[in-house]
């Protein structure tokens, strides 16, 4: 099939914009989900952070090999693997009866969630020459509109009769993952192109990488990103439903509130991006979420609008980040990318191990010397340390403006 370069454009700008929004569908249902998996299986916190931290090993896993497979099969080819894989697990998902075999399943899952990522990012980077920041910033917009449905869809989804009781998780995850059937079709209707200047590529290496300040401290700063967003989105529910006993509906519901803002920020807020630099971008957005997550924890109960309001500030830092890596690493982006994210993935792995077993240690002492008792207070503690992470991020960016002074350098 011949195809006008508009035409064409059109439809890659398509897959993007619609597997950005199954990819914040697949990853955000998972919070109301959460409480019945574990009374399901009877697992703790410290298991629970094991399997999400497996979820990252996953995800880690695939964004290191997906670069080196779109270079040898085609991106095309990655994209439509990494629908198919998600569509497959979900059916994994809804046949588990075992921990063992729910902790593969989502593995599986995550993989598939690892590809599509890394496949997105180098289609975006490849198509959105101009106004990197904004366009970059509107692609991760369809991520927050999935995430900001995902928990309402989960919720209401799992709360469906059927069959004399209710869907559940298990239907619930099937039915939803079935959804990344159909951007396929586009996927393998959409001509797409190599990376230009392919001589450029060499010219950012992993071993050029490993010596570069600048790119270990992008590295620290989106994992620090990257937990603030997904570690919410895993344990926000949870905190309510635990520490305020309300009730998953309710929880679900802040759930969405978060990703409204966030989606709302990422849609607006793009252009901000391009017109004050990246980095100062970034360090403002980090500072805003930062205060609105000390505030609402501050306020217990009565914060969670103001811990939904922190989404906005969160959402443009992964976004801006990658537009960051396309500018600064211009020749050879892929590359960077898969460096960036596939570190990222090893201390998202690292900091899901240490919440779980950290909430749940807290918790052991607070039993072991009668403190605080019923008060959950591992909960409280980890979900503070989680919600004001992007601190981090805002170290990280003053850091950055240092180093790109120094090169005389303003992005």
């Amino acid at each position: 099939m011949n195809l006008s370069f508009k035409k064409n454009y059109y439809i890659l700008v398509t897959v993007v914009f619609v597997g950005f929004l199954l990819f914040g569908i697949s990853e955000n249902v998972r919070g109301p989900a959460i409480p019945q998996i574990q009374s399901d299986f009877q697992i703790g916190e410290a298991q629970l952070g094991l399997l999400l931290a497996l979820n990252s090993l996953g995800f880690l896993l695939a964004c290191m090999y997906t670069s080196i497979l779109a270079n040898k099969i085609g991106i095309k080819a990655t994209t439509i693997i990494s629908f198919i894989a998600m569509a497959l697990s979900g059916v994994c998902l809804f046949a588990s009866t075992s921990f063992p075999y729910l902790t593969a399943s989502f593995f599986f899952l995550y993989v598939g969630n690892g590809m599509l990522e890394i496949a997105l990012a180098i289609i975006a980077a490849q198509i959105f020459k101009n106004h990197t920041g904004t366009m970059m910033n509107l692609s991760h917009f369809f991520y927050g509109l999935g995430s900001t449905i995902a928990p309402i869809m989960a919720a209401s989804l799992m709360g469906w009769e059927f069959g004399g009781g209710e869907l559940g998780w298990r239907f619930m995850y099937m039915i939803v993952l079935s959804l990344t059937i159909l951007p396929i079709i586009p996927t393998i209707i959409a001509r797409f192109s190599k990376e230009e200047d392919e001589g450029g590529e060499e010219k950012t290496s992993f071993k050029k990488l490993m010596k570069d300040r600048i790119a270990w401290t992008i590295v620290i700063l989106l994992t620090f990103g990257v937990t603030a967003e997904l570690a919410t989105a895993s344990w926000l529910v949870n905190y309510y439903v635990h520490v305020f006993q309300w009730t998953i509906e309710d929880a679900s519901k802040i759930l969405s509130l978060f990703f409204f803002f966030f989606m709302l920020a990422r849609l607006f807020l793009g252009p901000v991006t391009d017109k004050i630099g990246y980095i100062h971008s970034i360090l403002l957005f980090s500072l805003f979420s930062s205060v609105c997550g000390i505030i609402g924890i501050a306020l217990g109960n009565e914060g969670a609008i103001v811990i939904a309001l922190a989404g906005a500030g969160i959402a443009p830092i992964y976004p801006t980040v990658m537009a960051l890596i396309a500018k600064r690493y211009a020749k050879g982006t892929g590359t960077a990318i898969t460096f960036t994210v596939s570190l990222m993935g090893i201390g998202s792995v690292v900091i899901n191990l240490f919440i779980g077993f950290f909430i749940e240690a807290i918790n052991a002492i607070a039993d072991r010397y009668e403190l605080l008792m019923g008060g959950n207070i591992g909960m409280q503690v980890g979900f503070a340390f989680i919600i004001t992470t992007p601190v981090a991020c805002v170290i990280c960016s003053f850091i950055l403006l240092r180093m790109f002074k120094k090169e005389g350098k303003v992005v």
